[in-house]
């Protein structure tokens, strides 16, 4: 009973952070100081038909209820409203580009996991000085996403996976070698080494079910920061998933697709938290 009261309760929260993201982006992008901007206001031929236009659109132009109102009307629809740039329904324009964005994710999530562990495990293992081992990531760590991705593309080597793997094992390394350092300490591993017992075994049988359900919030936390780099990646990269997507409705101030995104977002970080708790409080039930 209160494994499943946990559950309800984990998706009522769940549930209330896609609501909460998708009500502050209509707020933020509605009440925005450019939001009825029109690009003939700059040209000096259509300037005053361009200030007529946009006056009467201020005076037809819904209340920010009643655009919360119809977005959410328009999700329960399932065609998530008319795109204000392309005139279609937004979910024609995510339904092409979510696969892109997912294979996108899945594959430098799965290298970027790969490297972090790759390089966090031999040097947990090592009792040397691990600060300069860990610098090469360090120096990853402080190099933004998008100039990164410039570099790739102005070197002419690289690519969007391998941007998205390194900008998610350069955060995730600190984390992988924090909890490795502390498991290796332990007293009872200690032992096991000076038994002669092999890392490899060790590390198997005794650290990685102790550090599991840590490995499964940094999951969470990988995901986020892919997230966050997505945009960036694809915009440079030009890769016509969600993220570019994302980029041209806030230069052409498109709400319906923003709210779309947003909400696309929230619940991609809330069903990786939600699975995470799940499979703990499983564990520990």
């Amino acid at each position: 009973m209160r494994l499943s009261l946990n559950i309800l309760m984990r998706a009522a929260r769940a549930l209330l952070l896609v609501v909460f993201a998708a009500s502050g982006t209509i707020l933020m992008v509605r009440c925005a100081p450019g939001y009825f901007s029109d690009a003939r206001e700059m040209d000096g031929l259509y300037g005053q038909v361009a200030q007529m236009e946009m006056q009467t659109k201020r005076k037809t132009e819904d209340s920010i209820r009643e655009t919360i109102a119809k977005t959410f009307q328009s999700w329960a629809r399932g065609d998530f409203g008319q795109s204000r740039q392309y005139q279609t329904p937004v979910a024609g324009l995510m339904a092409s580009r979510i696969p892109v964005s997912v294979r996108l994710l899945s594959e430098g999530l799965a290298f970027g996991w790969l490297l972090a562990i790759s390089a966090a495990l031999p040097i947990s293992a090592l009792r040397g000085n691990h600060v300069l081992w860990g610098a090469p990531f360090t120096l990853l760590l402080s190099i933004p996403t998008a100039a990164m991705a410039t570099a790739c593309i102005v070197a002419n080597a690289g690519g969007p996976v391998m941007v998205l793997a390194l900008v998610i094992a350069a955060r995730d390394f600190k984390f992988l070698r924090h909890l490795l350092d502390e498991a290796w300490s332990a007293s009872h591993l200690l032992l096991g080494r000076a038994q002669g017992i092999s890392p490899p075994r060790l590390f198997a049988r005794h650290i990685l079910p102790n550090i599991a359900p840590r490995l499964r919030a940094l999951a969470t936390l990988s995901l986020v920061t892919a997230l966050g780099a997505l945009l960036p990646v694809e915009v440079i990269f030009t890769v016509p998933g969600v993220g570019q997507l994302a980029w041209s409705a806030v230069m052409n101030r498109d709400l319906p697709v923003l709210a779309a995104v947003s909400v696309l977002m929230a619940a991609a970080v809330a069903a990786a938290e939600w699975m995470a708790s799940q499979s703990a409080l499983v564990e520990a039930g």
